[in-house]
């Protein structure tokens, strides 16, 4: 027998070759396995397995190379490339198995023994293609163990390949390199083995050694099949990271439009459901009660005097006791029922399954007690509470619209009635409800489009020679609901709070005019302007006084504003600090209506006021009634006493002029005089030659 030998450096070679074509299957699993379109996965198939199958073919020739017989060798080509062509084959078989959803464990033996007698023939018909003239003699046991390794092998590479596709796996590089190098061991280990089973008889002579030289071969195959392995690799690895980051940006794009849609369809401040989120779920009750016969009850909250807290204590405060208040509406409700915030200081609670009205009533005695504890927001401590209107399903509407609109009804009731309570809706309460509501709607915006606007009613000293000053007047043309009274809009405004963005209209509004009336040279008087128990309330009244003043070069002595007695009573001690600020800061004050309230005269006294305004009742009882005429002798003599100015208000007739006059009183205004002016026809009358003299205005 012909004795062989091996080159060590070869078989290193065709380990190292055996382990890179290993580990380069074990990457390609996991990138075919993500791959989701058809053609896609069979074009990685058909590269994977050329690769894969060329690596496991490089390695089989590497080895072949190794092995030397003391006579020239070569190859057949034809058998040389059948073995290859086989090599491909199984190749594409194995990643075909290994790249499938679900690989079981029958299967997977099953694919070992074919996927091993593959191998085999690759292994054989290469050793085939040397044409040894005798053949190659073999060595049945040898043989046998050689196709058992393959078999054995090729069942333990397709497990790897199973087990290490996903690439979630952790330590996922660690594994596929020990890995990698166990299986090139296995590979190399069968070929080695298959090689020892054969024998070649003395003189035997390999008939196509001119074919093709084993030197040319080793070379060729080995850079061939380095390259193709390596691109294969590189591009496995470059596209896996490219489809990662491709990953990577879809998931973040869904997290984002995910992000986009819940902040479309909830409060920003509170995370709460929004009007859309809201009406879609209402809808979607509605349909569920209609089908199962059931109620749902609607309840629509508005915070009372939110409006005022938000504009004196700043809106950081503002959102933080709304953020407390949805917190504490949550608490108090199972969590399949949804609380919305509709906007504002409005929230709308939607609870489905209703039994009966009596379970509605319970719940809104919940609701009632969660504002019973002291809110802290920013650790101010405040009480606050909300006016509730309530809407059943289908007893009081049967779309979203009507439910709402009714709720929101029942609860203007609330607000009109006293506040802090809840009402159910009844049919009665549209009409005047729904006016209301539309005039505290349309208040914002009456602002915005100039709908507002100031008439101005003169002050006439009592012999009529002067005009001493004059009060402005709030009017609203609307324009819908056309000209609205003043004792409709502001009690309106004020019970919602946008008293404070009204008020300070008003004041921008004169010093405005002022302004104007100064740059043109017209002679002015000190206007009054009136002040209502909230703006009286708010802490920063003095200083967006001043700023006003200031932005329009007024002096503070220009303007006086009234307060009414009740106004003043309600909570004398704030009220006296803030009037000393404003008496501190150069303006008047005084007290209107006086007479319709309760009054202290230890506090009138120390609200040190400039002006006392007699109510228009007395005035008009004053001509026909002793007793009302004894009424005003009482007043103007209190004034007097306490060296305050009396002014008359509502003076319609010449005997009511007359009988002031006999009392000294200081000032009339009524329409005996003037009615109410606009801005121009105000000024006009102040600067006319033939108007009465216009007193000093301070």
């Amino acid at each position: 027998m012909l004795q062989p030998t091996y080159s060590l450096a070869l078989i290193i070679a065709s380990l190292t070759i055996a382990t890179l074509a290993s580990y380069t299957s074990l990457h390609l699993t996991g990138r075919i396995a993500t791959v989701s379109g058809k053609n896609q996965r069979l074009y990685w198939l058909t590269g994977g397995a050329i690769a894969m199958g060329l690596g496991i073919w490089c390695m089989h020739f590497v080895g072949m190379l190794s092995f030397s017989l003391p006579i020239p060798l070569g190859y057949d080509f034809g058998l040389t490339a059948a073995s290859l062509v086989i090599a491909v084959l199984v190749s594409f078989f194995a990643l075909h198995l290994v790249t499938r959803e679900k690989v079981s464990l029958s299967r997977l033996f099953s694919s070992g023994i074919m996927m091993g007698a593959g191998i085999a023939a690759m292994h054989y018909t290469g050793m085939a293609a040397m044409r040894m003239n005798p053949a190659i003699q073999w060595h049945p046991g040898i043989f046998t163990l050689s196709i058992l390794i393959a078999v054995g092998a090729s069942t333990a590479a397709l497990w790897l390949m199973v087990r290490l596709r996903h690439q979630r796996e952790k330590h996922l590089l660690l594994r596929r390199i020990v890995a990698a190098l166990v299986m090139g061991i296995a590979i190399t280990g069968m070929h080695y083995t298959g090689m020892a089973a054969a024998d070649f008889p003395l003189g035997s002579v390999c008939t196509v050694a001119s074919e093709i030289s084993p030197n040319w071969l080793a070379l060729t195959i080995a850079g061939l099949t380095f390259g193709i392995l390596t691109i294969t690799l590189m591009l496995s690895i470059l596209d896996a990271r490219l489809e990662m980051r491709t990953n990577e940006y879809v998931k973040s794009l869904t997290t984002v439009n995910a992000k986009l849609h819940h902040q479309a369809m909830h409060d920003a401040l509170t995370g709460l459901p929004n009007r859309s989120l809201l009406f879609e779920r209402v809808r979607h009750a509605l349909v569920a009660a209609e089908r199962a016969r059931a109620r749902v009850a609607l309840y629509f909250i508005d915070l009372d005097g939110f409006k005022a807290i938000n504009d004196s204590l700043g809106h950081a405060v503002g959102d933080a006791l709304l953020q407390e208040v949805a917190a504490r509406l949550q608490q108090s409700l199972r969590k399949e029922d949804t609380v919305a915030r509709l906007g504002g200081d409005e929230f709308v609670i939607l609870v489905e399954g209703l039994p009966d009205v009596g379970m509605a009533g319970h719940i809104a005695e919940k609701l009632l007690e969660c504002f019973h504890d002291e809110f802290v927001p920013h650790q101010l401590g405040m009480r606050i509470s909300p006016s509730i209107g309530i809407a059943i399903y289908p007893d009081d509407g049967k779309s979203v619209d009507e439910l709402i609109s009714h709720a929101d009804a029942a609860m203007y009731e609330v607000k009109t009635s006293g506040r802090n309570n809840y009402r159910f809706f009844e049919a009665a309460m549209n009409a005047s409800t729904r006016r209301a509501i539309d005039i505290q709607r349309s208040l914002p915006a009456a602002i915005q489009n100039d709908e507002l606007f100031l008439v101005y009613q003169p002050k006439f000293s009592c012999d009529r020679t002067h005009i001493l000053g004059a009060e402005a007047l709030l009017r609203w043309r609307h324009p819908k609901l056309g000209m609205i009274s003043p004792a409709e809009f502001i009690p309106i405004a004020e019970r919602s709070g946008q008293i404070l963005e009204v008020g300070r209209w008003v004041i921008e509004e004169v010093c405005r005019q002022l302004q104007e009336w100064q740059t043109a040279g017209l002679e002015t008087v000190r206007i009054a302007i009136n002040l209502s128990q909230i703006q009286m309330r708010s802490a920063r009244i003095v200083e967006d006084i001043l700023g006003i003043t200031v932005k329009h070069q007024i002096a503070p002595a220009k303007l006086m504003f009234e307060i009414t007695e009740t106004v003043a009573m309600q909570n004398a001690v704030e009220t006296m600090q803030t009037i000393e600020k404003l008496q501190q800061a150069g303006f008047e004050l005084a007290i209107d209506d006086f007479g319709t309230g309760y009054s202290s005269l230890s506090y009138l006294q120390q609200f040190g006021v400039q002006q006392m305004k007699v109510d228009r009742s007395f005035i008009h009882n004053m001509a026909i009634s002793p007793k009302g005429y004894s009424i005003v002798v009482a007043i103007i003599q209190l004034a007097h006493s306490l060296g305050i100015e009396v002014v008359a208000e509502g003076v319609e007739t010449e005997e009511q002029l007359s009988l002031l006059q006999d009392l000294d009183c200081d000032q009339t205004q009524g329409y005996l005089h003037s009615p109410p002016l606009e801005g121009n026809a105000f000024i006009d009358l102040l600067n006319q030659p033939f108007a009465p003299v216009v007193g000093v205005a301070a």
